[in-house]
């Protein structure tokens, strides 16, 4: 029997801001598929974790919603049920074993990442929802269970935050008490006021310069700018030694982790060419803002949504040690911020970005490369390991692809229990493995050679 119309509960909807429409624009063709994995010991409890994603979902409507587009007028929305819709989908072990079989040799954690990060589950919106989860049977003793997100609705520190409280309620304890009541405003509703004002002609004076710099940007050597593409991890680890050290590196110059590296992807990316000593090499490092915390109203650092806001800088480099090029680096984006160039050129890169997805040819070799590194200003720091033993968590992972429009290489880095863990997301095959292993072993290599010498250079 059908409902009467006062007994259907009404679906709220909002249209989306200009950075969110971005994303929108983005993850058809692969960039901004955030996932989060879980690699467990423990065969999962689905009905355990389905009811713990249902109390995610009330607690934070934004990771109910659906996307909506609507063709007549080229318009997102997000409309938000009243009632939380994620179901988990279970992959045995025959049908888990099928899917590792597709991509290639990749341990069975990162390939399932791997495969969820290519999922085109928004490439046609229609009321598509914005939250996925899948249940994988690796072996008799490992499983893995994996959120795949749309990035418009769960940035970096959206994630976190919902993969810290999936655990605890996965864990037993106690949900988000501080819970968001409906669909939160888009970012450009929060900028205080003035603090996005430019006049019309410094916009387009700076968007006729980002595009012309853009044109003189050097890239990592590309091995295959012709194939599909996919988003590949590669991790950059460090011990607890390594990683105290770089962050007293840091701290001793009063820069952050994310200048030290941008600047060893740099100096690994210039080295890895062979040029002269004297031969520059022009690369652009986009850092990323968490912005809730400059917002009006303040925002909590979990409420769902995306609030980043990007910086882009440019570097020539030739040769430079990584503490010269690090504190160069970290300078440039202070004084951006300063400016307010986070808030004031947010509509330029957003206008850039999709300009570049509509039209890649205007990008070298049609790569859609529009950086060479991003990283964020903060890392994500996790001392939770007790919890972890307790629901038989091996391993967990959050990053987003990164295979359509954006950087070479984009580095989400967490320092779990006093190690510095980077997940690097590569384009595969645009940059092969081996290429990005290479890379990023070298990068490792700068960070602690920088490390071992300034300590040396302390000692009487």
């Amino acid at each position: 029997m059908a409902q009467s119309p006062a007994a259907v509960e009404p679906t709220e909807a909002r249209p989306l801001g200009g950075t969110e429409y971005s994303w929108c624009k983005a993850v058809p063709v692969g960039t901004g598929i955030t996932v989060l994995g879980l690699l467990l010991s423990k065969q999962p409890q689905i009905p355990l974790i389905q009811n713990a994603l249902h109390k995610l979902q009330n607690s934070h409507p934004l990771l109910r919603a659906k996307l909506h587009y609507d063709p007549s007028n080229n318009t997102f929305h997000f409309r938000t049920p009243p009632r939380p819709t994620v179901q988990i989908h279970p992959f045995d072990l025959p049908s888990t074993a099928q899917i590792l079989q597709a991509q290639s040799n990749d341990e069975p954690f990162l390939a399932l990442l791997h495969h969820e990060m290519t999922c085109h589950t928004w490439r046609h919106l229609s009321d598509a929802d914005v939250l996925h989860a899948a249940a994988y049977t690796i072996s008799f003793d490992r499983f893995a269970v994996i959120l795949r997100l749309h990035t418009a609705a769960c940035d970096r520190a959206a994630a976190v935050a919902v993969l810290r409280e999936l655990l605890r309620l996965a864990g037993g304890g106690a949900g988000d008490e501080a819970a968001e009541e409906k669909v939160g405003a888009a970012i450009e509703d929060l900028i205080p006021e003035g603090k996005m004002n430019k006049p019309f002609w410094a916009r387009g004076m700076d968007v006729l310069g980002y595009s012309l710099n853009a044109l003189r940007f050097s890239n990592l050597s590309f091995v295959d700018a012709d194939s599909p593409r996919s988003s590949r991890i590669v991790r950059l680890k460090m011990n607890v030694d390594e990683t105290k050290n770089l962050l007293a590196g840091c701290k001793s110059r009063g820069i952050k982790l994310c200048a030290a590296l941008a600047a060893a992807g740099m100096i690994a990316s210039w080295t890895s060419k062979s040029l002269p000593d004297y031969q520059r090499e022009k690369y652009a490092v986009v850092t990323l803002v968490d912005c809730r915390s400059l917002l009006d109203p303040v925002l909590p650092s979990n409420h769902a949504g995306f609030y980043h806001s990007a910086i882009l800088n440019t570097h020539d480099v030739c040769g430079e040690n990584l503490w010269e090029l690090a504190n160069r680096s970290y300078t440039a984006f202070e004084n951006a911020m300063k400016c307010n160039k986070h808030f004031t050129d947010m509509s330029d890169l957003n206008y850039l970005m999709c300009k570049a997805i509509e039209n890649p040819g205007l990008t070298p070799s049609s790569s859609l490369r529009t950086a060479l590194i991003s990283v964020f200003e903060d890392p994500v720091f996790d001392d939770s390991a007790e919890m972890h033993e307790e629901i038989g968590l091996e391993d967990y992972m959050g990053c987003a692809s990164a295979h359509g429009v954006g950087p070479s290489i984009a580095i989400f880095d967490t320092i779990r229990n006093g190690k510095l863990d980077c997940a690097c997301i590569y384009p595969s095959p645009l940059h092969s493995r081996e290429q990005m292993e290479g890379l990023v072993d070298h990068m490792k290599r700068i960070l602690v050679e920088g490390c071992n010498i300034e300590n040396q250079q302390i000692e009487p």
